[in-house]
């Protein structure tokens, strides 16, 4: 959502390229952080990049499923909000004011309201965060990475996540063009006439201002035409195939979905795309398209790749840490799985274990096997780094899975 909706991340092209020659292995690595981190953060990998968004996610996820998080873990993601209402991805010393140099971000920033709002008794940090993003909407309707960047899919459909979990109603607000998310979103959507690409979106136009169809945007995008968060429940819509001519908010989720149905179909997992390494299956993706499918067009479609997700995904979780296992929840509940019993795992259980112990569980299952997170997620980070960066040809790094898929 995953994009999803995943980690937003800035990093220097330099700095990215430079790592280009590990990439197609660091996912096996797990290198120790270089910035401390905090007794309230789940994960223990460097959080410089990603640190608000994988907690956002970890907050979301245990509210899904019933779990109380810790106080010191809410009281770390608030901490992090600007006097302006914004999120940094990370700020290593939150006490001091934030600046110019404070680079903010419309991703971390709605991750964190749809965070703060299911955790509830934060609605002055909720509002401070909508009227941020309210004030940051491009005149297209939509959002970019940050104020003043083009709209593209993933930062607008995490943003009207962000209104929709803060009690507002997303078609209401608008730009001063009179433009809403869902607008920004039609204006990506490719048409059905594009075959099999038909009704998938693309990420943001090309310099020549083509679309080209990306699984991560499109995952994201379902989710954000039908005005959800990162935790969406079981669709009642009829499983359908066909993609059919039409930009309305109900269309652009129905057709993203019928797209990311057909990637499934094709090989039950989505491919990652490295540019001089083999394809390699990517999880979060994967697990991001099951959710939006799930939550468009019902489970039939789902099924053979969740089982997938079950018997392939849980070695991914474990190196990758809080975020991941937040994405695999979300696959869950959407699905109408028990996140408990993740093909013998208790998801739950695992995403708890690499943070602070919550203030109250509803879980009656054991723990799992899983071990405490010893980082993960910031090797991955850089690895699709490296992938935006020859996908898109951009300097910096707008969401932690922010890349074409096959």
């Amino acid at each position: 959502m995953n994009i999803r909706r995943s980690a937003a991340l800035v990093a220097a092209t330099v700095a990215i390229g430079a790592m280009g020659a590990q990439a197609a292995s660091a996912d096996s690595a797990s290198p120790s952080p270089k910035t401390a981190v905090p007794s309230g953060l789940y994960g223990k990998s460097d959080p410089t990049y990603d640190g608000v968004w994988r907690q956002s996610l970890a907050l979301v996820a245990q509210d899904t499923v019933g779990v109380k998080p810790a106080k010191k873990a809410v009281d770390w993601l608030a901490g992090q909000q600007c006097e302006n209402g914004g999120f940094a991805a990370f700020r290593a010393e939150p006490t001091k004011p934030c600046d110019a140099k404070t680079k903010i971000d419309s991703n971390a920033t709605a991750a964190a309201v749809q965070a703060l709002a299911a955790v509830g008794g934060r609605d002055g940090e909720v509002a401070k965060g909508v009227d941020r993003l309210k004030k940051t909407q491009n005149a297209d309707g939509g959002w970019g990475y940050s104020q003043g960047m083009d709209s593209d899919a993933n930062s607008t459909s995490v943003a009207i996540g962000a209104l929709a979990a803060a009690g507002e109603k997303p078609s209401e607000v608008k730009s001063g063009k009179g433009k809403t998310g869902t607008d920004a979103l039609a204006s990506l959507a490719l048409p059905c006439a594009k075959g099999k690409d038909g009704g998938a979106l693309a990420y943001q136009p090309d310099k020549k201002g083509e679309l080209a169809a990306n699984a991560d945007a499109t995952a994201a995008g379902v989710l954000g035409a039908l005005g959800t968060g990162f935790a969406p429940g079981k669709g009642t819509a009829p499983d359908a195939y066909t993609c059919e001519d039409g930009k309305s908010a109900k269309d652009i989720a129905h057709n993203g979905a019928v797209y990311l149905q057909n990637q499934l179909d094709t090989h039950l997992y989505l491919k990652s795309q490295l540019a001089g390494a083999t394809d390699q299956p990517d999880y979060g993706n994967t697990a991001d398209a099951v959710t939006a499918v799930a939550a468009a067009e019902g489970v039939k479609a789902t099924k053979d790749s969740y089982t997938w997700l079950e018997k392939n995904a849980k070695g991914w979780a474990a190196q990758t840490g809080p975020a991941a296992y937040a994405e695999l929840i979300f696959a869950a509940h959407a699905t109408g799985n028990d996140p408990r019993d993740f093909g013998g795992t208790d998801l739950v259980s695992a995403l708890n274990k690499t943070g602070p112990e919550p203030a109250s569980t509803k879980s009656s299952a054991s723990d799992s096997d899983e071990t405490k997170d010893d980082g993960g997620s910031g090797a991955n980070w850089w690895i699709i780094g490296v992938m935006f960066i020859a996908a898109v040809g951009a300097g910096f790094l707008l969401s932690g899975r922010k890349k074409q898929q096959q």
